[in-house]
């Protein structure tokens, strides 16, 4: 069974749907760590990707973000010189109303009748100029850490932006 198209589940059309206990078993979170790096150094640089739009963002494509900014960072600075968090969390739960093709499916597949559809997915229900993912570098490293989150951008179903803050101003 494949998966449909990301553009079916990434515009925010309907209100979210977050009771699982109302649900018939959910899918587990794909998201293995939200803190990476070293988080309990305080670092002088933070830069943060920030959307453009309002979407969701499938557990899928945070975790694959997460992976490559991880994996780009601790390969060019080195494990204890920064600190990845993903910022947002995916509590709405994707629903497909799964249709019968082939000989026969009119009579095994009911169409529209109770379509309320199976859980496939998780996803996180973001709003035009949320954070999403934050990295904490010092200043030498601060060419990787943009690197990173340009290569996170393109995983990401929304067009995002990177912004800094170095001490407690916002550099744009």
């Amino acid at each position: 069974m494949g998966k449909r198209p990301g553009h079916v589940y990434r515009n925010v059309t309907k209100r979210p749907c977050t009771r699982k206990e109302y649900m018939g078993g959910t899918p587990g979170m794909r998201i293995s760590q939200f803190n990476m790096g070293s988080p309990n150094k305080d670092f002088p640089v933070v830069l943060q990707l920030f959307t453009k739009e309002a979407c969701q963002i499938r557990d899928i494509a945070l975790e694959s973000a997460r992976i490559s900014a991880n994996k780009l960072l601790s390969r060019e600075v080195g494990e204890s010189n920064y600190h990845i968090k993903i910022l947002v969390y995916p509590h709405h739960v994707l629903r497909e109303n799964k249709q019968a093709t082939g000989a026969g499916a009119d009579r095994v597949s009911q169409g529209m009748r109770e379509a309320f559809g199976k859980p496939v997915g998780l996803a996180a229900r973001v709003r035009a100029g949320q954070p999403i993912i934050s990295i904490g570098v010092h200043e030498q490293n601060f060419d990787e850490a943009k690197e990173a989150l340009k290569k996170t951008s393109y995983k990401l179903p929304t067009p995002c932006r990177i912004l800094t803050t170095k001490g407690s101003e916002l550099i744009r």
